[in-house]
């Protein structure tokens, strides 16, 4: 008798996973409680791979042997509980496609920078000539990719709810950017819980294997000595410290080990002290894959950048634009504010997380000229901000009127900012669209 599979959620995830249960030849039926995009659709339909939308048929799901569930349905969603109340295995969709493949896994996480170091370090490997996927967060799904083609090496972006429920997979290379506040909602406002779901990259690994951290985290530091780690270990600085493998020094990137590596730091790409640590990390891990230095100097120095993270726009009447959408925690919108050279007129707000805007306190003082708040409930943003007395529009309408307030507000020479500290789901579909609304009436006005 075949393996029952069911797959809760029909995105680019759950679809993925469905695909590869098909192909593995599992009895294979996806739930979604919401609507399934027609592209998806689509993608089980050729498959011959049998769905239903908008509710779960329980009795049916209830019978599965194994559950597959995609990172956006919380763990305690009445579904997954009985699930488990009855002994059915709950996996994510990395776990599941783990066991069908032998690539080499180069798995990527934190708070902030994940993305960028994910895009990097991918651009590293498909330039040195690699057969390699990029996969996770970002891109196409790995369980798709695993169905469909054949990779020598995947470069992964894990969120903490892809890590949640990843159990015997393992990473060959994982990496771990930093730690601070995000999706406290998610973890029942425990920041322990999700520190502990980002430390579960390093979950079976062996001494064979690597893990790449920034050196100067103080909850990465901490929580090393707590989960007794066998993989050889790679951190990274800013600038040289005892035991650190890659840092700056008299402005020369330098990795000291596997192998010697160097190269200016004005060869970077990527500018600002955030870019740096991405750049540090991306390199530290293509050298341990044994990738040759001159692939990795010219990757380095030529990679154009991710969508939606600082990302330069467009000039209008002498203020600059950027997009930096894809900062939805506090800590993401504290390195883009570091990252400003002049006054900035900054634009906010959105779906609360449980954010602690004191951590940009101090340099929405130094960098900024004026505020927009732009999202449905702004409270929270007033009782933050409204004490140091700069200008604040508020902008409960979207984007347009976001764009037009900061305009009005920015002088010749400044800067407005979108760094949103929030998830975009109060207004817009998603960060990217939240993005891509920014820069057309950027590009309108």
């Amino acid at each position: 008798m075949r393996r029952k599979i069911v797959v809760l959620g029909a995105g680019e995830s759950g679809t993925g996973a469905a695909v590869l249960a098909k192909v593995k030849g599992l009895d294979t039926f996806v739930s979604d409680a919401g609507s399934i995009k027609e592209q998806y659709k689509k993608r089980l339909d050729d498959y011959g791979i049998e769905w239903e939308e908008g509710g779960h048929t329980e009795s049916r799901i209830l019978e599965a042997d194994e559950a597959v569930k995609s990172p956006g349905i919380p763990d305690d969603a009445p579904l997954v509980r009985k699930l488990r109340e009855k002994g059915i295995p709950v996996v994510s969709e990395i776990e599941f496609a783990g066991r069908y493949t032998r690539a080499k896994m180069i798995c990527i996480t934190g708070s902030n920078g994940k993305t960028t170091t994910t895009s990097l370090t991918y651009h590293i490997f498909k330039s040195a000539g690699l057969n390699v996927g990029l996969a996770g967060n970002i891109g196409r799904s790995l369980a798709f990719q695993v169905a469909t083609e054949e990779h020598d090496y995947y470069v992964i972006e894990l969120s903490s709810f892809q890590l949640d429920n990843m159990y015997d997979f393992k990473a060959d290379i994982a990496v771990l950017m930093n730690i601070t506040p995000d999706h406290l909602d998610r973890y029942e406002g425990s920041m322990q819980n999700y520190v502990d779901a980002k430390f579960r990259i390093t979950r079976n690994q062996t001494g064979e294997d690597a893990f790449v951290f920034w050196n100067d985290d103080p909850v990465i530091r901490r929580e090393l000595e707590k989960h007794g780690l066998k993989a050889r270990l790679y951190p990274f600085a800013a600038v040289k410290e005892e035991g650190v493998a890659a840092y700056v020094e008299n402005e020369t990137v330098k990795i000291d080990r596997p192998t010697a590596f160097n190269m200016e730091q004005e060869e970077l790409a990527l500018r600002g002290t955030h870019n740096l640590y991405n750049s540090l990390a991306a390199g530290i891990s293509a050298n341990i894959a044994g990738i040759r230095k001159e692939y990795i100097r010219k990757a380095l120095s030529d990679f154009k950048g991710v969508e939606h993270r600082l990302e330069r726009v467009c000039d209008v009447g002498g203020v600059h634009f950027v997009n930096d959408s894809k900062a939805t925690n506090v800590n993401a919108c504290w390195y883009a504010l570091q990252s400003m050279t002049g006054k900035t007129v900054l634009i906010l707000g959105g779906k609360d997380k449980g954010n602690d805007y004191g951590e940009i306190m101090e340099l929405v003082k130094e960098k900024c000229s004026a505020l927009v708040f732009l999202g449905l409930h702004n409270e929270k943003l007033h009782e933050a901000f409204d004490g140091l007395g700069l200008p604040v529009a508020e902008v409960t309408t979207g984007m347009k009127d976001a764009v037009e307030a900061a305009f009005r507000l920015a002088k010749k020479g400044e800067t407005v900012l979108l760094s949103p500290c929030c998830a975009s789901f109060d207004l817009f579909k998603s960060y990217e669209d939240r993005g891509e609304q920014f820069k057309k009436y950027v590009r309108e006005l």
